[in-house]
């Protein structure tokens, strides 16, 4: 449900706005931008509030990225959690990479990927930021990890194939597409790296 914080205004009645709607426009910026791109200005005008109404309802810049990232993950890597639950480690595999292919394809949203751009771009002064990125792509992995260590308890990966292993091929192939996606890449390039992940994927 949709929330909005009514805060001071300088003159007359409490500005209002809707803090979902502001948020969302907070994470397009920083996704097109990456975190030290994105700009106070940019970010205000986008959420159409004043600077003082985002330091109130979100806190500072870093405070409002962390909550662009909750959204994000929430919103644009449902897939992720849908792929965990697929009955097999190639159906994993395959909804992992079909899930970042359509949010690559899509004409709403930017392209690449939120965490790989603004932990790409970070510098010394928002070590923060990709120290945060690091440890939530961590956690990813290590569910991963845990769901391949199934299948290898099934019998379903080959001879010398570690789990983690896997893991780190896959998010390889995942980092790809969105760093591809970001570059410029057509749908068509972009769906023939699926296919061909797909393909070569390891088998018993």
């Amino acid at each position: 449900m949709n929330s909005v914080c009514s805060l001071p205004a300088t003159k007359g009645r409490p500005r209002e706005f809707d803090v979902d709607e502001a948020l969302a426009a907070a994470l397009m910026v920083f996704w097109r931008n990456g975190y030290e791109a994105a700009s106070m200005t940019e970010l205000t005008n986008a959420m159409g509030i004043t600077k003082p109404s985002l330091y109130a309802a979100f806190g500072n810049k870093e405070a409002l990225f962390h909550k662009a990232l909750d959204l994000y993950e929430r919103e644009k890597l449902a897939y992720m959690k849908s792929a965990l639950e697929a009955p097999t480690a190639r159906g994993v595999a395959e909804r992992l990479l079909r899930g970042a292919l359509e949010i690559q394809m899509s004409t709403c949203d930017p392209k690449g990927c939120l965490g790989v751009i603004s932990s790409a771009t970070c510098g010394a002064e928002a070590e923060p930021i990709k120290a945060e990125v690091v440890k939530r792509r961590a956690s990813s992995e290590a569910a991963l990890i845990a769901r391949f260590e199934q299948a290898q308890a099934a019998g379903e990966l080959p001879e010398g194939m570690t789990p983690a292993a896997l893991t780190r091929y896959l998010f390889a192939i995942l980092q790809g597409l969105a760093i591809q996606g970001g570059s410029g890449a057509t749908c068509e390039e972009l769906s023939q790296l699926v296919e061909t992940s797909m393909a070569v994927w390891p088998t018993r």
